[in-house]
């Protein structure tokens, strides 16, 4: 399950019947994986209050009423089901309620679910463990502290692909599995992160210096600490490399004087870090690759966000009534359902897996009629509806997926009033 809040809401991905991590011999228990997330959809500012509400915005949109959906899909990113629930409501506080409805709707199976570290709180693992339930969840970057010794270790560490390693190390009470994960795509993009938001904290703070030392009036001190704190909260991935301190000086006509040092233990910490992250899970029969694939099968549940807010526009909503609110999402949840059956259709075919290229190509696709006056005399008229042959390309891709077009199309029947 991941989680995302604002704009990327968690949903839930449920991976289907017998469709266990690649190489499983569970063959007598069908085994599912299921991720959730919580994507918000902005809403109008009327909107139903028992459906509609304001809560933490990663678009950064604190002023818009939203709803969060937790939306079900298969480990293809086929959609199975969804929830609703008001824009306020935190995603650890969703767990429970996810689980046991889509249980209910679907059984429970031999399933794991999957779950991203928004998700994941010391009270929603303790219900999974204690109710019998399998997973396979992310883990807050606090984490990593906990595991310094095993990531400084060069040994035990396997290479499952090009650029991801990964250390298996068994929990404390021995009922956990943690995998610490490092990715050197991952790694080199933090590492850029970290020196960009240095960079602008140096040069602030090299800015603020020369201001002090420049000035010819008393300065007060608690405004210098806000405007650094300030500079610190643009550049929170970094903040903690740095000790500054607004100190007096009597000797400077602005009275204070800014003392600023970066640790080198923070620099040496991040160097180990960067780029790791570790998944912890209670099922033990599964091996460090077939952990790590499951866990990323969250990137459908992604996509299947991206789709809705994108090429489905299920944002914003200009509903009011929370009725006409749960119908718009529906008709979103059905639109992807259709989107996603012809990604399959056209993945079967051996055409890729954009859907938006299909539809484009045969849009142009036209319908044509074709009127002719009745050789009676009459003012009737005879009106034949006609498809508009493909062309070359469009032609093919028809024949890759097994479509024939009719030459002619039932006239829509008219209702005189």
């Amino acid at each position: 399950m991941g989680s995302k809040r604002g704009d990327e809401h968690k949903k839930p991905c449920l991976l289907g019947e017998g469709t266990g991590p690649k190489g499983s011999d569970d063959s007598e228990a069908p085994q599912r994986a299921t991720a959730s997330r919580l994507v918000p959809t902005h809403q109008g500012q009327c909107a139903d209050a028992s459906i509609a509400q304001r809560g933490y915005s990663r678009d950064h949109r604190p002023d818009c009423l939203q709803v969060n959906i937790a939306l079900v899909v298969t480990r293809e990113g086929m959609p199975l089901g969804y929830e609703i629930f008001p824009g306020n409501t935190a995603d650890v506080t969703t767990v429970e309620e996810i689980v046991e409805a889509m249980e209910r709707r679907f059984g429970k199976a031999n399933r794991v679910w999957v779950m991203d570290r928004g998700m994941v709180s010391a009270q929603n693992i303790a219900w999974l463990n204690e109710s019998g339930r399998r997973y396979v969840v992310g883990t807050p970057r606090s984490e990593l502290k906990r595991w310094a010794r095993q990531l400084a270790e060069h040994s035990d560490w396997r290479r499952i692909r090009e650029d991801v390693e990964v250390k298996i190390c068994r929990g404390p009470e021995g009922n956990e599995t943690f995998l610490l994960c490092r990715s050197a795509a991952r790694m080199e993009k933090e590492r850029a992160m970290h020196e960009r938001f240095g960079k602008r904290i140096e040069a602030g703070l090299q800015t603020m210096a020369r201001r002090i030392a420049k000035s010819r009036r008393r300065l007060d001190a608690k405004v210098l600490e806000r405007q650094v704190g300030r500079l610190l909260e643009r550049n929170a991935r970094a903040a903690a490399r740095y000790s500054i301190a607004i100190e007096d000086d009597q000797a400077s006509d602005a009275g204070v004087r800014l003392q600023w040092s970066a640790h080198p233990e923070w620099d040496a910490w991040a160097n180990l870090s960067e780029g790791t992250y570790i998944l912890r899970s209670n099922v033990h029969e599964w091996s460090d690759e077939e952990l790590w694939r499951t866990y990323i099968q969250l990137t459908e549940a992604e996509a299947a966000f991206r789709i809705h807010k994108s090429d489905l526009a299920i944002r914003p909503v200009w509903h009011q009534k929370a009725e006409r609110i749960k119908a718009h999402i529906l008709i979103c949840f059905l639109g992807y359902a259709l989107w996603k059956t012809l990604q399959q259709w056209q993945s079967r075919a051996g055409l890729g897996d954009s859907p938006r290229t299909i539809l484009t190509e045969l849009s142009r696709i036209t319908a044509a009629d074709v009127v002719l006056p009745l050789a009676d005399g009459s003012a009737r008229e005879l009106r034949i509806r006609c498809v508009v042959r493909p062309d070359r390309s469009q032609a093919i891709l028809l024949d890759r997926l097994g479509l024939t077009l009719p030459e002619r199309l039932r006239a829509p029947q008219t209702v005189e009033m």
